[in-house]
């Protein structure tokens, strides 16, 4: 299990909690430092079944106005700015969610 993680984030915070208090063994990945490949953040949208645009963090100043629904666009422009990416996802095996 993996957790895409922002220590500034307190619904990040609590779902690493959360896994720590459930005894969950998990790996931390600082995404905003540890910035996932335009792969990697593919394959956890389709973990997710979501498109980039859906988990897309819209008060980030880096949210882009002018871009279409274009997958590809989308991934690269949040690999170049990883604070658009929502907070905390976990990953396990075929599985991902956004914890709320």
């Amino acid at each position: 299990m993996e957790i895409w993680h922002n220590p500034r984030c307190s619904k990040s915070r609590a779902a690493k909690q959360r896994l720590e208090d459930a005894g969950t063994p998990y790996t931390e990945r600082r995404y905003l430092d540890d910035v996932p490949t335009a792969e990697e953040l593919d394959h956890v949208l389709k973990l997710l079944n979501k498109e980039p645009w859906e988990i897309a963090r819209q008060k980030e100043p880096a949210y882009p106005t002018n871009l279409e629904h274009d997958r590809a666009k989308w991934i690269a422009h949040m690999v170049a700015n990883p604070s658009l990416i929502e907070r905390p996802i976990i990953i396990d095996g075929t599985t991902a969610h956004i914890e709320r």
